[in-house]
């Protein structure tokens, strides 16, 4: 029979490990989190990623001379889409935080209509410039905005770059 005291000693050192190594770790999230705010964008960054992602739309689709006439209502929906969700960001930031379940259902709720009626009219905007697309054109739609179709749940609103908090 093996000594009680030869089970006990890896066991204390693994107790004696995990409380030496726990102040380090409570103090790593921490330190992330310093670390991610001093690596945030600015708002001027912001904008220059938003803008370079719309100029890039715009490139990757080649668009012909008449196509062109047709680009500037689909650029216009695009920023309005991002303005529209900066805004509400900011207001979520700006209001209390939600104190239940119901009242964060609710914020997500607002959330995904104002994001629904953003692409709507992005659609409605898109389809004359769409309509007048080659097929390789329209093949390069879903990958740059970000449509996933290897996604396990369905395309998300959530995905697409224009709904992303860079233009403030």
């Amino acid at each position: 029979m093996k000594s009680p005291l030869l089970f006990a000693l890896p066991i204390a050192s693994s107790i004696g490990a995990a409380a030496l190594l726990t102040p380090v770790n409570a103090q790593a999230p921490q330190a992330q989190q310093q670390q991610d705010e001093e690596q945030d964008a600015s708002t001027a960054d912001k904008a220059a990623f938003f803008n370079a992602r719309v100029a890039a739309l715009k490139a990757v689709l080649a668009l012909t001379p008449d196509q062109e006439k047709l680009w500037a209502p689909v650029e216009a929906t695009i920023r309005d889409a991002n303005k529209t969700v900066a805004q509400h960001v900011q207001k979520l930031h700006a209001g209390p935080e939600p104190t239940n379940a119901l009242e964060m259902l609710n914020v997500i709720a607002d959330t995904e209509i104002a994001r629904a009626q953003a692409l709507k009219k992005f659609v409605t905007a898109a389809q004359p410039l769409v309509a007048s697309l080659s097929p390789a054109q329209k093949r390069r739609i879903p990958a740059f905005l970000g449509l996933d179709d290897e996604s396990d749940h369905g395309p998300s609103s959530g995905e697409l770059w224009i709904f992303q908090e860079e233009a403030e």
